[in-house]
């Protein structure tokens, strides 16, 4: 058995050095509770960019920019150890940890954005990094695509492990490139919440025959600091939740597990018994016995695309 934690508490909101400071306290309590893995939600370092979705078509192309500078200037480079506060704290408490963030690579332009998820593993290595391929809407306004260099499962301490992000979990074939690498765990940090969602990580769990893991970010208006750019007119009902957080994990093949969390705050602890996957799939194996690969194939492409190379 393995214990799993769900992080569904609000991030200090455009504040990467407070936001990061919380994570590491999250991480310290969840491992004190026996936690073997920890899931935070999609961009929760240091926030998901929710005002795109509420500003007025360009209207607010200027308000924006001046959200997105705040935004970029809080990002996490890896290239320069952004994340070494969260591998040391992986390893010191032997905790497997997947966290959405907002990633800058300064190795390239040093300026554009990507929607991020690192698993790192239980000894602070960094297993794998997904830049999420198709930003949703008004997110465009923000972040970049990624590419296919991220569509890995990989071997952790507690299961092999993928990773998407959000409405990425709509998109059958980047499923199905995580189905095809030996699934035990799935993990879906989104911004999204509510029944429609809930459906989506049921179906996942049936189609896939593994654990399914859904976490979006608990925030109430009056969670984010009053002095971003904006603030009143974002927030003007100061009571409203921006998002209720719906943590949740799915049984292999489908039932609830533990969950869904609705307008809570706090941690959503579950044990789950990671051999279950793999059984499940004895009735429907989707790459495996049920696949059909005479009449369907998927190519993938994980070949990095930078935008320049020097020879």
């Amino acid at each position: 058995m393995k214990k799993i934690a769900i992080v569904q508490e609000p991030p200090v909101y455009l504040n990467l050095d407070k936001t990061m400071s919380r994570a590491i306290q999250l991480i310290e309590k969840a491992a004190r509770e026996g936690a073997q893995m920890v899931v935070f939600p999609e961009a929760w370092l240091p926030g998901y960019p929710t005002f795109v979705w509420r500003f007025p078509p360009g209207a607010g192309m200027s308000k924006t920019d001046e959200l997105f500078a705040r935004l970029q200037a809080n990002s996490i480079d890896l290239s320069r150890g952004g994340m070494t506060p969260l591998q040391e704290a992986a390893k010191e408490h032997e905790v497997v940890i997947v966290a959405g963030y907002q990633e800058i690579d300064g190795s390239v332009s040093g300026s554009t954005l990507f929607n991020s998820c690192i698993i790192i593993d239980a000894d602070g290595t960094i297993a794998n990094n997904h830049r999420k391929l198709m930003p949703t809407n008004p997110e465009r306004m923000v972040w970049g695509f990624g590419d296919g260099s991220g569509l890995n499962v990989v071997e952790t301490a507690v299961g092999r492990v993928g990773t998407l992000l959000c409405w990425e979990n709509y998109m059958p074939l980047a499923r199905f490139a995580l189905y095809a690498q030996n699934l035990d765990i799935y993990v879906a940090p989104t911004w999204d919440s509510g029944e429609t969602w809930l459906a989506t990580m049921q179906h996942i769990a049936r189609e896939g025959g593994c654990w399914v893991i859904g976490c979006a970010t608990s925030l109430e208006a009056s969670d984010i600091p009053t002095d971003i750019p904006y603030y009143d007119e974002l927030f003007p009902n100061k009571d409203e939740w921006v998002n209720p957080g719906d943590a949740v994990i799915y049984k292999p093949f489908g039932g609830i597990h533990a969950g869904p969390m609705h307008k809570e705050k706090g941690l959503l602890f579950a044990e789950i018994d990671v051999s279950a996957a793999r059984s499940s799939r004895r009735k429907f194996d989707v790459s495996g016995h049920y696949a059909r690969p005479d009449v369907f194939s998927l190519s993938v492409n994980r070949a990095a695309q930078p935008p320049v190379t020097f020879g």
